[in-house]
């Protein structure tokens, strides 16, 4: 299954982009795990792994 489309050269993203956060909303979508809720603390301050950018990408789950 392909659901990103590059240009000739594979170098750009032409169709349906996908970040390094939206992967991992939808990777700990499918493991059951609400990516607004995970967070984890450093230097004494909560973080998530997705920050404020992650969306699950609905299209590739079936």
């Amino acid at each position: 299954m392909s659901y990103r489309r590059t240009d000739d050269l594979c170098y750009n993203v032409v169709e349906n982009p996908v970040s390094a956060y939206d992967f991992q909303a939808t990777i700990l979508h499918l493991l059951g795990i609400d990516h607004t809720r995970l967070t984890y603390r450093f230097q004494g301050r909560p973080y998530r792994l997705t920050v404020v950018h992650g969306e699950v990408v609905e299209p590739v789950l079936a």
